[in-house]
């Protein structure tokens, strides 16, 4: 997976339209298409001009457990701490003296603390309406490599596909 210039590259020509072309090979997981597409890289194919589509898009919620009092309490210290961390060391780099490792530590229980108290409070109000922890995602049922036409014959040869519907 490759991660794109904001100003420019691929996504900034592809947005926000759907890639044009043929489809090439379609698999059930998107680990198989991607394998796919690292096997065309491989075989120095101009993988530029491929894509991986996903059909049929269904968003998943799973359930990680029952939110309570500590977990909230627990999750907002850490965010908070995370962030005083980040605080504490912009103070660290741009004003380095002997106190700072303390400035730094103080920061960093002074966020959790915050935290802490805003996610509890947070909590507190959403009560009853959500008192679960979950994961989201968007999954597809199928993945399709689609790539431009004049390049389909020679990306099936390379993955041994003879029918765009049947993965190798």
């Amino acid at each position: 997976m490759s991660t794109q210039s904001p100003f420019g590259g691929r996504l900034g020509r592809a947005y926000p339209t759907l890639p044009k072309g043929e489809t090439i090979a379609s698999y059930e997981t998107y680990q198989e298409a991607q394998a796919a597409v690292d096997k065309l890289a491989k075989a120095e194919f101009p993988v530029k001009e491929l894509s991986i589509v996903g059909h049929d898009l269904t968003t998943v919620e799973r359930i990680t457990g029952k939110l309570t009092w500590g977990r909230a309490a627990g999750a907002g210290a850490l965010s908070g701490a995370w962030f005083g961390t980040f605080l504490g060391l912009l103070l660290f780099i741009f004003s380095p003296t002997g106190t700072s490792l303390g400035v730094l530590g103080a920061a960093i229980l002074i966020g959790a603390g915050f935290g802490m108290i805003f996610s509890v409070v947070s909590y507190s109000l959403n009560r009853r309406r959500r008192d679960f922890t979950s994961v989201m995602q968007v999954l597809a049922t199928r993945y399709a490599i689609i790539g431009d036409p004049g390049h389909v014959a020679r990306a099936r040869t390379v993955l041994g596909v003879t029918d765009a519907a049947a993965p190798a």
